[in-house]
């Protein structure tokens, strides 16, 4: 029950005033990053790290730490619930884990119950939290004593696992997904090598022997590069916002969305603790669960509360699930995961087995203030429900100045130097380029993140056994790590090839 113990000091950092407010402020942003359709959770950490660094500036380093996580972690979780907003009234996304929404929001929106779908959205959000918190609270020191007999040996292969993971599921193309993915290794090896002191590819220029700044790249990538994107592609006639009306779900809608609830949520947990599954696919599961479980599926797509309730549940508990690899094994489960842990790094808090023993204010005040934040949310949103959907209609014209301002000033204010401001609008150009071809940026930044860390656990592992590689099939556990990397890489490639065969079979 050491846990538990542990829990309760979580709850007395996460009820100090200025966590309280950390996690009120991360949570209100975070519903506005996801009402506003195109940011999307991962812009909306990104662009805050920078603005959480001067908010803690006079704090001691545990507990500006413990702050900064709590706000981008409210930011995290207020995102996936803001998300479904845009989805159930406009029919627009606004991030790729409510996309699903749209299918039956939208259309209970058209016949009028716009209110009980968003209630639903926020009290399916709600049990989600609470469900992801016990699931965080019970499997996340067992894991983390698991992960302490790791050696260098199945660090460097888990690792490799977490970039396939991701590489493997992000986007459309899986070759894409792989060239971003060796793109951001190649970015990590910029600066001085840690082992031989040599400069790599830093064209003798001192301000590059530190390497390339996370926080510059990451704000680069997803904050300026969607500012770019929006300039150059021209503004669509914004939809027509349907009316919201009345708020509170009727006494049917509660029966029936109950079992949904519940099931999306124990769904998109497990979903979300696989690294590289994330929230968007939770959600598509559970919307194909609700459907095959129900006694009517003709109900799905014409305005099924169902099919609100199950995929909003799963997408807010995947988030949750999506922290236990971050915190136990140091491995993002999802891009905006591989963004806190840049966030986690730059505040010297190494997530991983030792966080809990090394760190214990700042993963258990973190755990603690998910509950404080989840439940901010829904006193929030049930009331505030009409004030978010007008936030919809912000001009293009006034939000994305504010946006370039952030971070601008956000990346200069940490850095304190004028090429990092080049580097963040060269990446700003490199993101709407490569976004616009629909080349994921996600594996990009989380090889720029595990890198370093892979080549160090590497260089470590030959050490021990004498420059010999047969140490990475050597060790068992190395050696599954391994095996599943290849098999997560090899099973869509296999399986699309069968595809293409068994059409031509069809049509002949």
């Amino acid at each position: 029950m050491e846990s538990l113990d542990y829990l309760m000091k979580g709850f007395l950092i996460a009820f100090q005033w200025h966590n309280l407010l950390f996690a009120f402020v991360g949570v209100l942003i975070g519903t506005a990053v996801g009402v506003l359709p195109g940011i999307g959770p991962m812009s909306g950490v990104a662009l805050l790290i920078p603005i959480t660094a001067t908010m803690t500036g006079g704090m001691p380093p545990e507990h500006a730490a413990t702050s900064a996580i709590i706000l981008l972690a409210g930011i995290y979780y207020g995102a996936m619930y803001g998300g479904s907003t845009t989805s159930i009234l406009l029919n627009t996304p606004g991030e790729s884990s409510s996309v699903v929404t749209t299918l039956d929001g939208y259309q209970m929106a058209r016949q009028g119950k716009a209110g009980p779908a968003l209630a639903i959205a926020a009290i399916g959000s709600f049990v989600a939290g609470v469900i992801a918190l016990a699931g965080l609270v019970l499997l996340s020191e067992p894991l983390s004593n698991v992960a302490l007999r790791f050696g260098p040996a199945e660090y460097f292969s888990l690792m490799i696992l977490g970039l396939c993971a991701v590489s493997g599921l992000a986007g459309r193309s899986m070759t894409k997904a792989l060239i971003m993915t060796v793109f951001g290794l190649l970015l990590g090896t910029i600066g001085v090598d840690n082992v031989s002191g040599v400069a790599r590819f830093t064209f003798d220029m001192p301000v590059l022997y530190q390497g390339l700044e996370f926080l510059t790249v990451a704000v680069g990538l997803f904050a300026l590069g969607e500012v770019f994107k929006t300039l150059l592609v021209k503004e669509d006639a914004p939809g027509s916002i349907v009316q919201v009306g009345r708020v509170l779900p009727g006494r049917d809608d509660l029966k029936r969305s109950a079992p949904s609830i519940l099931r999306g949520s124990l769904l998109g947990f497990f979903v979300g603790v696989l690294p590289g599954a994330g929230a968007t696919m939770a959600s598509f599961f559970s919307y194909v669960l609700e459907k095959k479980w129900s006694k009517h599926p003709e109900r799905f797509g014409k305005g099924a509360i169902e099919g609100v309730a199950g995929p909003e549940s799963a997408n807010n508990a995947a988030s949750g699930g999506a922290l236990i690899p971050l915190l136990t094994l140091g491995i993002p489960g999802s891009g905006t995961t591989a963004i806190l842990l840049g966030a986690f790094i730059m505040y010297n808090v190494q997530p991983g087995p030792l966080l809990f023993d090394e760190h214990p204010m700042v993963v258990w005040g973190l755990i603690a203030s998910m509950f404080v934040g989840n439940l901010m949310l829904l006193i929030l949103n049930l009331p505030l429900v009409k004030v978010f959907a007008k936030i919809i209609a912000t001009p293009r014209r006034y939000l994305l100045p504010i946006i370039v301002a952030i971070s601008v000033f956000g990346v200069y204010a940490i850095q304190i130097n004028t090429f990092d401001l080049f580097l963040l609008i060269a990446f700003g150009v490199i993101g709407m380029v490569l976004s616009r071809h629909e080349y994921p940026l996600a594996p990009m930044v989380l090889g720029l993140v595990l890198g370093p860390m892979i080549e160090n656990n590497m260089r470590r592992a030959l050490t021990a056994s004498n420059g010999d590689f047969m140490i990475f099939l050597e060790k068992p556990v190395s050696l599954a790590f391994l095996l599943l990397a290849f098999l997560w890489m090899i099973v869509p490639l296999v399986l699309k090839w069968r595809r293409k065969r068994i059409l031509p079979e069809e049509e002949a």
